[in-house]
């Protein structure tokens, strides 16, 4: 077991061999939710008393997106945030499988053989039960089963974790994203929701009216309910509390999707870094105000709410 936060990734099965037999997690683990960390704490748990190492397997793209190039945003957090927090988990090794045609092409038999039996030698696999892999999905928990004696590993069933009896999942939380509601986000999560990026050069309008701000794309992220937020802001070599506004920038005719971001006590050049923006609370819609005066009176009202 990964004691000390050093991470082996992968981009391909092929392991060491120290990695070699033994517990697995597979999924998607999009915004690494307290029923995926449930997961991953009895994997460890259970690597820990038979003294094996514990990795995950994931996929890159997103699968849904992969079949679906219509859906634009969809994930909870990039690839980049999802190593960062598999790292604090500790876990000793990360698999990220390229989903592309070769890889779906596979049959459930030949995944089971050529990933999961000849590369991984896994002795115990965490899926959850409504996993679904292999050429049109055809394989399921009940393949997984159907070879376990033959490729000798174990495959064990995770239940769906359910806080106030109602069940936590990555679909249930992008939703209430896109609704805003981010103090019940954040305790699903266990942390706080946020988006990383690197600035972009914007049209400077902030800066012009007094309130310069920081732009990051969205990307494939899940678009949240556009409006003004609470935020927390990390960079190099600062955290800050900040502002941020979600949307199209109305007043000024906008046309792309930002997230634009007011820096308490920063103001200094940060183009071309990398920052995240962690989200807090909502503080209200994005609308058109009729003039420059009333957008900059409602600003100073939004600080004071934030900065609560």
């Amino acid at each position: 077991m990964s004691l000390n936060g050093n991470m082996k990734i992968y981009k391909n099965a092929n392991l060491n061999k120290k990695h070699h037999g033994g517990v697995i997690a597979i999924g998607n683990f999009d915004g690494l939710h307290l029923g995926h960390q449930k997961v991953i704490k009895e994997a460890k748990k259970k690597a820990k008393k038979n003294n094996l190492p514990f990795g995950i397997i994931t996929f890159e793209p997103v699968p849904v997106m992969f079949f679906n190039s219509k859906i634009k945003n969809h994930r909870i957090n990039s690839l980049v945030q999802k190593k960062d927090q598999l790292k604090k988990l500790k876990i000793d090794f990360l698999i990220i499988l390229n989903f592309n045609k070769n890889f779906c092409s596979l049959s459930a038999e030949k995944f089971i053989n050529k990933v999961i039996y000849k590369k991984t030698k896994v002795k115990f696999l965490y899926v959850s039960k409504n996993f679904k892999f292999g050429f049109k999905r055809k394989g399921s928990i009940q393949t997984l089963k159907k070879y376990e004696k033959l490729y000798n590993y174990k495959s064990i069933i995770t239940t769906p974790y359910k806080k106030n009896k109602k069940i936590i999942s990555s679909t249930i939380i992008r939703k209430k994203i896109t609704l805003g509601k981010i103090p019940e986000i954040n305790k699903l999560l266990n942390r706080e929701w946020s988006i990383k990026g690197k600035v972009i050069k914007g049209q400077r309008r902030g800066r012009k009216i007094g309130f310069p701000t920081c732009n990051l794309k969205l990307n494939d992220y899940i678009v949240p309910r556009l409006g003004v937020y609470s935020v927390k802001v990390e960079g190099p070599k600062f955290k800050k509390k900040g502002i941020a506004n979600i949307g199209y920038r109305p007043t000024f005719n906008g046309q792309n999707l930002l997230l634009e971001t007011n820096i308490f006590g920063i103001n200094k050049n940060l183009y071309n870094k990398d920052i995240s923006v962690s989200f807090k609370k909502f503080i209200r819609p994005e609308k058109k105000f009729r003039d420059i005066e009333n957008l900059k009176k409602q600003i100073r009202i939004d600080i004071k709410k934030a900065k609560k």
